[in-house]
Protein backbone atom coordinates (compact mmCIF):
# COMPACT_ATOMS: atom_id res chain seq x y z
CA UNK A 1 0.00 0.00 0.00
CA UNK A 2 1.47 3.30 -1.03
CA UNK A 3 2.40 5.77 1.78
CA UNK A 4 0.14 9.11 1.67
CA UNK A 5 1.81 11.91 0.06
CA UNK A 6 3.42 14.77 2.73
CA UNK A 7 3.02 18.79 1.38
CA UNK A 8 4.64 21.43 2.91
CA UNK A 9 2.67 24.38 3.81
CA UNK A 10 4.19 27.44 5.09
CA UNK A 11 2.15 30.41 6.29
CA UNK A 12 3.73 33.38 8.00
CA UNK A 13 2.23 34.31 11.62
CA UNK A 14 -0.21 31.29 11.85
CA UNK A 15 -2.77 30.68 12.96
CA UNK A 16 -3.63 34.59 13.12
CA UNK A 17 -7.75 35.96 13.24
CA UNK A 18 -7.95 36.13 9.47
CA UNK A 19 -6.90 32.17 8.74
CA UNK A 20 -9.51 30.45 8.25
CA UNK A 21 -9.19 30.45 4.61
CA UNK A 22 -5.70 28.36 5.29
CA UNK A 23 -7.45 26.00 7.29
CA UNK A 24 -10.32 25.16 5.14
CA UNK A 25 -7.50 24.33 2.61
CA UNK A 26 -5.50 22.59 4.88
CA UNK A 27 -8.46 20.34 5.54
CA UNK A 28 -9.14 20.16 2.44
CA UNK A 29 -6.47 18.45 1.19
CA UNK A 30 -6.34 16.17 3.70
CA UNK A 31 -9.66 14.97 2.82
CA UNK A 32 -7.75 14.27 -0.61
CA UNK A 33 -5.38 11.74 1.23
CA UNK A 34 -2.25 13.79 1.36
CA UNK A 35 -0.63 14.64 4.23
CA UNK A 36 -0.14 18.36 5.37
CA UNK A 37 3.12 19.55 7.08
CA UNK A 38 2.49 23.13 9.12
CA UNK A 39 5.47 25.54 8.70
CA UNK A 40 5.00 28.87 10.24
CA UNK A 41 7.65 31.75 10.71
CA UNK A 42 5.73 32.77 14.46
CA UNK A 43 3.09 32.35 16.63
CA UNK A 44 0.64 35.66 16.35
CA UNK A 45 0.24 38.02 18.83
CA UNK A 46 -1.93 36.76 21.50
CA UNK A 47 -5.03 38.42 21.14
CA UNK A 48 -5.42 37.81 17.53
CA UNK A 49 -5.45 34.02 18.14
CA UNK A 50 -9.25 33.30 17.99
CA UNK A 51 -10.26 29.95 16.67
CA UNK A 52 -11.23 26.63 18.36
CA UNK A 53 -8.54 25.09 15.92
CA UNK A 54 -6.26 27.51 16.94
CA UNK A 55 -4.61 25.60 20.00
CA UNK A 56 -4.69 22.56 17.32
CA UNK A 57 -3.20 24.35 14.55
CA UNK A 58 0.14 25.48 16.70
CA UNK A 59 0.31 22.35 18.23
CA UNK A 60 0.97 20.55 15.04
CA UNK A 61 3.40 23.80 13.12
CA UNK A 62 7.10 24.02 13.76
CA UNK A 63 8.10 27.97 13.80
CA UNK A 64 11.04 28.18 12.10
CA UNK A 65 11.41 32.17 13.83
CA UNK A 66 13.61 31.25 16.48
CA UNK A 67 17.49 32.79 16.62
CA UNK A 68 19.89 30.68 15.01
CA UNK A 69 23.43 31.88 14.03
CA UNK A 70 25.24 28.56 13.16
CA UNK A 71 21.76 27.79 10.91
CA UNK A 72 21.92 31.10 9.33
CA UNK A 73 25.76 31.02 8.49
CA UNK A 74 25.06 27.07 6.84
CA UNK A 75 22.45 28.69 4.89
CA UNK A 76 24.88 31.71 3.73
CA UNK A 77 27.24 28.83 2.63
CA UNK A 78 25.38 26.87 1.00
CA UNK A 79 23.71 29.06 -1.27
CA UNK A 80 25.91 31.02 -4.26
CA UNK A 81 25.79 34.47 -4.25
CA UNK A 82 25.11 34.83 -7.93
CA UNK A 83 21.44 33.37 -6.98
CA UNK A 84 20.55 36.88 -5.39
CA UNK A 85 23.34 39.09 -6.07
CA UNK A 86 21.68 40.59 -9.12
CA UNK A 87 18.28 41.57 -6.70
CA UNK A 88 20.57 42.76 -3.74
CA UNK A 89 22.42 45.42 -6.23
CA UNK A 90 19.26 46.75 -7.44
CA UNK A 91 17.22 46.54 -4.45
CA UNK A 92 19.94 47.40 -1.41
CA UNK A 93 19.91 46.90 2.16
CA UNK A 94 15.96 46.31 2.54
CA UNK A 95 16.49 43.21 0.56
CA UNK A 96 19.99 42.18 2.78
CA UNK A 97 18.14 42.28 5.84
CA UNK A 98 15.08 40.50 4.56
CA UNK A 99 17.97 38.04 3.03
CA UNK A 100 18.96 37.76 7.03
CA UNK A 101 16.74 37.48 8.34
CA UNK A 102 15.57 34.29 6.26
CA UNK A 103 18.70 32.34 6.34
CA UNK A 104 18.40 30.37 9.80
CA UNK A 105 14.76 29.54 8.70
CA UNK A 106 15.70 28.38 5.36
CA UNK A 107 17.81 26.23 7.23
CA UNK A 108 15.60 24.27 9.35
CA UNK A 109 12.98 24.31 6.71
CA UNK A 110 15.29 22.12 4.91
CA UNK A 111 16.18 20.19 7.50
CA UNK A 112 12.87 19.73 8.65
CA UNK A 113 11.89 18.73 5.05
CA UNK A 114 14.28 16.21 4.78
CA UNK A 115 13.35 14.07 7.31
CA UNK A 116 9.80 14.02 6.58
CA UNK A 117 10.43 13.11 2.86
CA UNK A 118 8.74 16.39 1.97
CA UNK A 119 9.31 17.44 -2.06
CA UNK A 120 7.86 20.60 -2.08
CA UNK A 121 6.12 23.43 -0.04
CA UNK A 122 3.71 25.94 -0.62
CA UNK A 123 4.23 29.15 0.64
CA UNK A 124 1.02 30.98 1.13
CA UNK A 125 2.66 34.50 1.13
CA UNK A 126 5.06 36.20 -1.19
CA UNK A 127 6.86 37.92 1.79
CA UNK A 128 9.65 36.48 3.69
CA UNK A 129 7.75 33.03 4.18
CA UNK A 130 8.64 32.74 0.50
CA UNK A 131 12.19 33.94 0.77
CA UNK A 132 12.18 31.31 3.32
CA UNK A 133 11.31 28.75 0.77
CA UNK A 134 13.83 29.90 -2.35
CA UNK A 135 17.02 29.55 0.33
CA UNK A 136 15.36 26.32 1.16
CA UNK A 137 15.07 25.30 -2.12
CA UNK A 138 18.33 26.60 -3.75
CA UNK A 139 20.02 24.41 -0.56
CA UNK A 140 19.14 21.38 -2.40
CA UNK A 141 15.42 21.25 -0.49
CA UNK A 142 12.09 20.88 -1.63
CA UNK A 143 11.04 22.97 -4.37
CA UNK A 144 8.29 25.82 -3.61
CA UNK A 145 5.50 27.62 -5.10
CA UNK A 146 3.76 30.67 -3.91
CA UNK A 147 0.02 32.41 -3.87
CA UNK A 148 -0.26 36.44 -4.04
CA UNK A 149 -3.10 37.42 -2.14
CA UNK A 150 -2.90 41.57 -2.86
CA UNK A 151 -0.98 44.10 -4.28
CA UNK A 152 2.81 43.02 -4.69
CA UNK A 153 3.91 46.25 -2.97
CA UNK A 154 2.62 45.11 0.20
CA UNK A 155 4.97 41.95 0.07
CA UNK A 156 8.41 43.64 0.75
CA UNK A 157 11.23 43.80 -1.58
CA UNK A 158 12.96 40.66 -3.56
CA UNK A 159 9.95 39.68 -5.44
CA UNK A 160 11.70 38.60 -8.33
CA UNK A 161 13.95 36.53 -6.68
CA UNK A 162 10.82 34.68 -5.08
CA UNK A 163 9.01 34.39 -7.96
CA UNK A 164 11.94 33.26 -10.06
CA UNK A 165 12.85 29.66 -8.63
CA UNK A 166 9.15 28.86 -7.78
CA UNK A 167 7.38 25.95 -9.71
CA UNK A 168 4.40 27.48 -10.02
CA UNK A 169 2.05 30.50 -8.55
CA UNK A 170 -0.94 31.09 -8.10
CA UNK A 171 -3.01 34.83 -7.49
CA UNK A 172 -6.21 35.78 -6.06
CA UNK A 173 -7.61 37.65 -9.05
CA UNK A 174 -7.86 38.62 -12.45
CA UNK A 175 -6.61 42.17 -11.44
CA UNK A 176 -3.69 40.67 -9.70
CA UNK A 177 -2.34 39.28 -12.33
CA UNK A 178 -2.94 41.39 -15.17
CA UNK A 179 -0.14 43.34 -13.36
CA UNK A 180 2.49 40.78 -12.73
CA UNK A 181 3.75 41.26 -16.48
CA UNK A 182 5.34 44.46 -15.88
CA UNK A 183 6.10 43.68 -12.18
CA UNK A 184 7.81 40.66 -12.61
CA UNK A 185 9.05 41.11 -16.32
CA UNK A 186 11.09 37.68 -17.08
CA UNK A 187 10.78 36.34 -13.58
CA UNK A 188 7.50 35.45 -14.17
CA UNK A 189 6.66 31.51 -13.58
CA UNK A 190 5.51 29.61 -16.71
CA UNK A 191 2.76 28.03 -14.32
CA UNK A 192 0.68 31.04 -13.03
CA UNK A 193 -3.05 30.24 -11.92
CA UNK A 194 -5.97 32.72 -10.95
CA UNK A 195 -7.23 31.06 -7.60
CA UNK A 196 -8.74 32.14 -5.25
CA UNK A 197 -9.15 31.43 -1.50
CA UNK A 198 -12.66 29.42 -0.84
CA UNK A 199 -14.85 28.77 1.04
CA UNK A 200 -16.47 25.44 2.96
CA UNK A 201 -19.97 25.20 1.66
CA UNK A 202 -20.30 22.48 3.96
CA UNK A 203 -20.28 24.43 7.12
CA UNK A 204 -20.81 28.35 5.88
CA UNK A 205 -25.11 27.39 5.15
CA UNK A 206 -28.57 28.27 6.81
CA UNK A 207 -30.14 25.88 9.31
CA UNK A 208 -33.35 27.80 8.95
CA UNK A 209 -34.30 30.12 5.81
CA UNK A 210 -33.39 33.90 5.62
CA UNK A 211 -35.41 36.00 7.38
CA UNK A 212 -35.48 39.56 6.25
CA UNK A 213 -35.75 42.86 7.86
CA UNK A 214 -39.33 43.53 9.51
CA UNK A 215 -40.78 46.56 10.07
CA UNK A 216 -40.60 48.06 14.28
CA UNK A 217 -37.75 45.38 15.36
CA UNK A 218 -33.53 46.21 15.25
CA UNK A 219 -31.75 45.96 11.63
CA UNK A 220 -29.06 44.27 12.31
CA UNK A 221 -25.92 44.58 10.19
CA UNK A 222 -22.83 42.58 10.89
CA UNK A 223 -19.44 43.44 9.31
CA UNK A 224 -16.15 41.21 9.89
CA UNK A 225 -12.46 42.34 8.90
CA UNK A 226 -9.64 43.44 11.09
CA UNK A 227 -9.85 46.70 12.79
CA UNK A 228 -7.70 49.36 10.34
CA UNK A 229 -8.58 51.91 8.72
CA UNK A 230 -8.75 50.34 4.87
CA UNK A 231 -11.54 48.18 6.13
CA UNK A 232 -13.80 51.50 6.12
CA UNK A 233 -15.30 49.99 9.90
CA UNK A 234 -15.49 54.31 10.39
CA UNK A 235 -17.43 55.09 7.28
CA UNK A 236 -19.93 52.46 8.31
CA UNK A 237 -20.11 53.66 11.78
CA UNK A 238 -21.00 57.01 9.77
CA UNK A 239 -23.56 55.29 7.90
CA UNK A 240 -25.25 53.80 11.01
CA UNK A 241 -25.43 57.48 12.21
CA UNK A 242 -26.83 58.58 9.62
CA UNK A 243 -29.80 55.88 9.52
CA UNK A 244 -30.26 56.46 13.19
CA UNK A 245 -31.25 60.01 12.30
CA UNK A 246 -33.57 59.11 9.94
CA UNK A 247 -35.05 56.99 12.53
CA UNK A 248 -34.29 53.64 11.85
CA UNK A 249 -33.42 51.40 14.82
CA UNK A 250 -29.57 50.46 13.53
CA UNK A 251 -27.43 48.00 15.32
CA UNK A 252 -23.94 47.26 13.96
CA UNK A 253 -21.88 44.46 15.22
CA UNK A 254 -18.14 44.56 13.71
CA UNK A 255 -16.04 41.31 14.41
CA UNK A 256 -12.12 41.63 13.69
CA UNK A 257 -9.33 42.88 15.56
CA UNK A 258 -5.86 45.75 15.45
CA UNK A 259 -2.51 43.87 14.16
CA UNK A 260 -1.51 44.76 17.76
CA UNK A 261 -3.95 42.99 19.68
CA UNK A 262 -6.56 45.54 20.85
CA UNK A 263 -3.76 48.62 21.28
CA UNK A 264 -4.31 50.18 18.26
CA UNK A 265 -6.60 51.16 15.42
CA UNK A 266 -9.20 49.92 18.27
CA UNK A 267 -8.76 52.95 19.99
CA UNK A 268 -9.49 55.29 17.01
CA UNK A 269 -12.67 53.21 16.75
CA UNK A 270 -13.44 53.54 19.91
CA UNK A 271 -13.44 56.91 19.97
CA UNK A 272 -15.20 57.34 16.98
CA UNK A 273 -18.08 55.24 18.33
CA UNK A 274 -18.55 57.62 21.52
CA UNK A 275 -17.70 61.33 18.96
CA UNK A 276 -20.88 59.78 17.27
CA UNK A 277 -22.77 58.75 20.28
CA UNK A 278 -23.39 54.93 19.00
CA UNK A 279 -22.42 53.37 22.23
CA UNK A 280 -25.73 51.51 22.51
CA UNK A 281 -25.68 50.60 18.65
CA UNK A 282 -22.10 49.88 17.68
CA UNK A 283 -20.29 46.78 19.24
CA UNK A 284 -16.75 46.00 18.39
CA UNK A 285 -16.17 42.06 19.02
CA UNK A 286 -13.15 41.57 18.59
CA UNK A 287 -11.01 38.31 17.24
CA UNK A 288 -13.60 35.71 17.41
CA UNK A 289 -13.92 32.57 16.24
CA UNK A 290 -15.15 30.56 12.64
CA UNK A 291 -18.58 29.67 14.78
CA UNK A 292 -19.18 32.70 16.28
CA UNK A 293 -18.76 34.59 12.79
CA UNK A 294 -21.30 32.26 11.45
CA UNK A 295 -23.53 32.81 14.28
CA UNK A 296 -23.95 36.31 13.81
CA UNK A 297 -24.28 36.18 10.25
CA UNK A 298 -26.77 33.67 10.61
CA UNK A 299 -28.53 36.08 13.19
CA UNK A 300 -27.74 39.29 10.56
CA UNK A 301 -30.18 41.03 8.02
CA UNK A 302 -26.96 42.71 6.30
CA UNK A 303 -23.26 42.44 6.03
CA UNK A 304 -21.45 45.44 4.77
CA UNK A 305 -17.35 45.58 4.47
CA UNK A 306 -16.45 48.97 3.19
CA UNK A 307 -13.02 48.47 2.58
CA UNK A 308 -11.19 51.41 0.88
CA UNK A 309 -9.12 48.50 -0.26
CA UNK A 310 -9.42 44.52 -0.77
CA UNK A 311 -7.94 42.34 -2.66
CA UNK A 312 -10.73 39.99 -3.05
CA UNK A 313 -12.37 39.34 0.29
CA UNK A 314 -12.50 36.19 2.44
CA UNK A 315 -15.94 37.71 4.49
CA UNK A 316 -17.85 38.69 1.53
CA UNK A 317 -17.60 35.08 0.28
CA UNK A 318 -18.84 33.86 4.36
CA UNK A 319 -21.57 36.38 4.19
CA UNK A 320 -22.82 35.11 0.73
CA UNK A 321 -22.00 31.21 1.32
CA UNK A 322 -24.81 32.46 4.22
CA UNK A 323 -27.41 33.86 1.99
CA UNK A 324 -27.42 37.26 4.05
CA UNK A 325 -27.50 40.07 1.39
CA UNK A 326 -24.24 41.82 1.31
CA UNK A 327 -22.77 45.09 0.77
CA UNK A 328 -19.48 45.67 -0.76
CA UNK A 329 -16.99 48.16 -2.10
CA UNK A 330 -16.05 49.18 -5.56
CA UNK A 331 -12.19 48.79 -4.52
CA UNK A 332 -9.71 46.34 -5.30
CA UNK A 333 -10.87 42.64 -6.70
CA UNK A 334 -14.15 43.10 -4.74
CA UNK A 335 -16.00 43.19 -8.45
CA UNK A 336 -14.67 39.84 -9.60
CA UNK A 337 -16.97 38.33 -6.57
CA UNK A 338 -19.52 40.89 -6.25
CA UNK A 339 -21.69 41.69 -9.12
CA UNK A 340 -23.66 44.53 -8.28
CA UNK A 341 -27.65 44.16 -8.12
CA UNK A 342 -27.58 40.33 -9.30
CA UNK A 343 -25.64 38.57 -6.31
CA UNK A 344 -24.99 41.74 -4.07
CA UNK A 345 -24.49 45.41 -3.91
CA UNK A 346 -21.95 47.86 -4.52
CA UNK A 347 -20.79 50.89 -2.97
CA UNK A 348 -18.47 53.79 -3.86
CA UNK A 349 -15.10 53.42 -0.97
CA UNK A 350 -14.81 56.26 1.21
CA UNK A 351 -18.65 56.65 1.04
CA UNK A 352 -21.12 56.78 4.72
CA UNK A 353 -24.15 58.41 1.85
CA UNK A 354 -23.74 55.32 -0.48
CA UNK A 355 -23.74 52.62 2.31
CA UNK A 356 -26.96 54.54 4.25
CA UNK A 357 -28.42 53.82 0.93
CA UNK A 358 -27.90 50.77 0.27
CA UNK A 359 -28.49 49.43 3.97
CA UNK A 360 -31.72 51.29 3.77
CA UNK A 361 -32.64 50.16 0.45
CA UNK A 362 -32.35 46.21 1.68
CA UNK A 363 -34.44 46.91 4.34
CA UNK A 364 -36.85 48.51 2.51
CA UNK A 365 -37.02 45.53 -0.07
CA UNK A 366 -37.49 42.33 1.84
CA UNK A 367 -37.96 40.60 -1.63
CA UNK A 368 -34.99 42.45 -3.25
CA UNK A 369 -32.55 41.24 0.35
CA UNK A 370 -34.09 37.67 -0.23
CA UNK A 371 -33.09 37.22 -3.61
CA UNK A 372 -29.60 38.73 -3.68
CA UNK A 373 -29.17 36.57 -0.44
CA UNK A 374 -29.81 33.20 -2.70
CA UNK A 375 -28.12 34.48 -5.48
CA UNK A 376 -24.73 35.27 -3.06
CA UNK A 377 -25.02 31.63 -2.45
CA UNK A 378 -24.95 30.55 -5.85
CA UNK A 379 -21.96 32.70 -7.00
CA UNK A 380 -20.11 31.26 -4.17
CA UNK A 381 -20.91 27.99 -5.07
CA UNK A 382 -19.62 28.37 -8.69
CA UNK A 383 -16.79 29.53 -8.01
CA UNK A 384 -15.44 30.19 -4.84
CA UNK A 385 -15.49 26.99 -3.25
CA UNK A 386 -12.13 26.02 -1.01
CA UNK A 387 -12.43 22.80 -2.51
CA UNK A 388 -10.78 24.20 -5.93
CA UNK A 389 -7.54 25.45 -4.45
CA UNK A 390 -6.98 22.01 -2.20
CA UNK A 391 -7.17 20.67 -5.94
CA UNK A 392 -4.71 22.85 -7.64
CA UNK A 393 -1.95 23.00 -5.44
CA UNK A 394 -2.37 19.42 -4.92
CA UNK A 395 -2.08 18.58 -8.66
CA UNK A 396 0.98 21.24 -9.73
CA UNK A 397 2.66 20.85 -6.30
CA UNK A 398 2.95 16.98 -6.01
CA UNK A 399 1.76 16.03 -9.46
CA UNK A 400 -1.55 14.11 -8.41
CA UNK A 401 -4.60 13.60 -10.42
CA UNK A 402 -7.67 15.37 -9.02
CA UNK A 403 -11.22 13.86 -9.12
CA UNK A 404 -11.93 16.74 -11.78
CA UNK A 405 -10.26 19.81 -13.76
CA UNK A 406 -10.31 23.38 -11.84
Amino acid sequence: MSQSPTLGYLIPEFPGQTHIFFWREILALERMGINVALFSTRKPAAGLISHKWSDEAMARTEYLGKVDPVAAARTALAVSPSVYARDLSKEGKALGKDLAITTAAAWQLKQSCAAQGITHVHAHSCGRASLVAMFAQQMGGPSYSVTLHGPMSDYGPGQRLKWRHAKFATVITEKLRKELPTQLGPDLPERLFIQPMGVDLNVLKRDTPYSPHQSGEPLRIFSCGRLNIVKGHQDLMEAVKSLRDQGLNVRLDIAGEDDDGGSGFRKVLEEKIVELGLQESVSLLGAISAEEVRRYLLNAHVFALASWHEPLGVAYMEAMACEVPTIGTNAGGVPELIRDGVDGVMVAPKSPEGLAAAIRLLAQNPKDAMQLGKAGRARIMEKFNCEKGAELIARESLDLRVSEEI
